[in-house]
């Protein structure tokens, strides 16, 4: 089975159960109706990364999904929490991209999304045989990525969240394969 399609989505749960406040994100985030299986960081070559809306119109209530996700949780009161999905997609449509996924403490949104991409962008860069120091690649003015003249455009999607007294908070972030086509 190879992806032709997948979303990002991303969401917060607050409970005072840790199994709820998960269950909280799944809702949040729009998938807590699926079977989500996690898989490993390939974008196969020709995915569309399509929105979350059109991407849930291919799914169904208990149908098993593939995923590369991304949690984190905790009980502490004013601790900050991140969750996010790092895409890296090759300019050459017919080589496979990586998604990274990131699960901190501390950082802020836009620095965990950062992280993230760059991980993406360096483990597709390794795969390739490339040298690759992202503060160096990265093309400020276009918001692209160098590799020895290879373009790669980068995304993520990024979930923070800050523990409430008494409860338990999950962030969530999930790049969800929504199209497959056997190629058996």
């Amino acid at each position: 089975m190879i992806p032709k399609k997948i979303f990002l989505t991303k969401g917060v749960g607050y409970n005072k159960e840790k199994l709820l406040s998960f269950e909280e994100a799944l809702r949040s985030a729009r998938v807590a109706h699926l079977n989500l299986v996690m898989v490993s960081s390939i974008l196969a070559p020709q995915c569309k990364i399509i929105p979350a809306s059109r991407g849930l119109e291919y799914l169904r209530p208990g149908q098993i999904v593939f995923c590369v996700m991304a949690r984190n949780e905790t009980n502490e009161s004013n601790r900050s929490i991140c969750s996010s999905i790092g895409v890296a997609v090759p300019q050459d449509q017919n080589t496979h991209g990586y998604l990274s996924e990131h699960h901190s403490f501390g950082q802020k949104q836009k620095e965990a999304g950062d992280y993230a991409e760059d991980l993406a962008a360096t483990m597709l860069a390794t795969t390739l045989g490339l040298e690759f120091d992202p503060d160096r690649a990265w093309d400020e003015k276009k918001e692209i990525y160098r590799m020895s003249g290879k373009i790669v455009r980068t995304r993520n999607v990024t979930q923070q969240a800050v523990g409430r007294p008494g409860y338990w908070v999950t962030t969530f972030a999930a790049a969800v394969f929504c199209e497959l086509e056997d190629n058996f």
